[in-house]
């Protein structure tokens, strides 16, 4: 499986025509309604030396959102965790409430 380019052309290395341009990439601005996300959540363990965590996968949107979201989901199960790199991370076995608490607030969940 070939890696993906993070070459702005999006893999063209060269070009002999003198009037090219690199293509742009599509910038994504704001954050996409809660009916439109799916989201999934899942138990977790890894690399946590044996501790559970819930974990929530597939947020697409800003960072301020994602905290946002995520301070909301740690404050309702009255537990710390953290929201970096597009994934909450609940402290904890919450994976019905978090569920029902994403369901309910019209996101979609897995």
């Amino acid at each position: 499986m070939a890696k993906k380019s993070k070459r702005p052309g999006g893999g063209i290395m060269y070009s002999t025509d003198p009037d090219f341009v690199y293509p742009e990439a599509e910038e994504t601005t704001g954050t996409l309604p809660p009916a439109a996300q799916r989201l999934r959540v899942r138990l977790d363990t890894r690399h946590r030396k044996g501790k559970v965590v819930t974990l929530v996968e597939g947020f697409c949107g800003s960072e301020a959102d994602l905290e946002s979201l995520g301070k909301k989901l740690k404050t309702a199960c009255g537990t710390g965790g953290s929201a970096k790199n597009g994934e909450m991370l609940v402290q904890g076995d919450h994976l019905a409430q978090v569920k029902d608490l994403l369901a309910s607030w019209g996101y979609g969940v897995r």
